[in-house]
């Protein structure tokens, strides 16, 4: 979870002919997959996708990410750009220790288009409960990545390297044997 403190500055209201003081607030926020879904079921369209989304659409996914009660919309207007940087970095942070020889993402890059109902599906054949949804997104993708590995078959041996363990373990047992074979 991430939480930001908000300070507006003052500033003058022309419809009320007044200064208004500034806004302060604290943010709490949770880039999970229940705020990507509420998201994508408004705009109906893959947040993760590679799509630029429009100021709009970045301030509404802030919205859908708080779970702070109550908040006054003028809130959201007075993020700062720190706010924003603070944001983005916590975004993309990996939250996890877990890490990948190589690249195994959930879906094929370029494949597939990742959305929350595709997210849910891999959770539903996984059996990962779905408190997680409420995790830090990469977080919950680290899950399923270690999920995949741990359920995948293991691989076969080549025939070259079946040959060369059977050839060690039976030069192995000549000499434990004291034979020649």
């Amino acid at each position: 979870m991430l939480t930001v403190k908000v300070h507006g500055e003052e500033y003058y209201d022309e419809e009320t002919s007044e200064f208004v003081s500034p806004v302060r607030f604290v943010l709490e926020l949770e880039h999970s997959l229940a705020s990507l879904s509420k998201w994508e079921s408004k705009w109906e369209k893959p947040f993760l996708g590679n799509e630029e989304k429009t100021d709009e659409q970045a301030l509404d996914y802030i919205r859908m990410m708080t779970l702070t009660p109550n908040v006054p919309p003028e809130v959201f207007h007075a993020l700062s750009e720190a706010n924003y940087e603070a944001i983005n970095t916590y975004i993309g942070a990996k939250m996890t220790a877990t890490w990948f020889r190589e690249d195994t993402s959930p879906a094929p890059k370029g494949k597939e288009t990742i959305t929350a109902e595709l997210i849910y599906y891999w959770m539903i054949s996984l059996n990962v409960p779905f408190e997680c949804e409420n995790w830090h997104i990469n977080r919950l993708f680290t899950l399923i990545q270690v999920c995949n590995k741990k359920n995948a078959p293991q691989k076969k041996m080549s025939r070259r390297d079946l040959a060369n363990r059977n050839r060690e373990l039976n030069a192995a047992r000549r000499r434990d044997l004291g034979t020649s074979g």
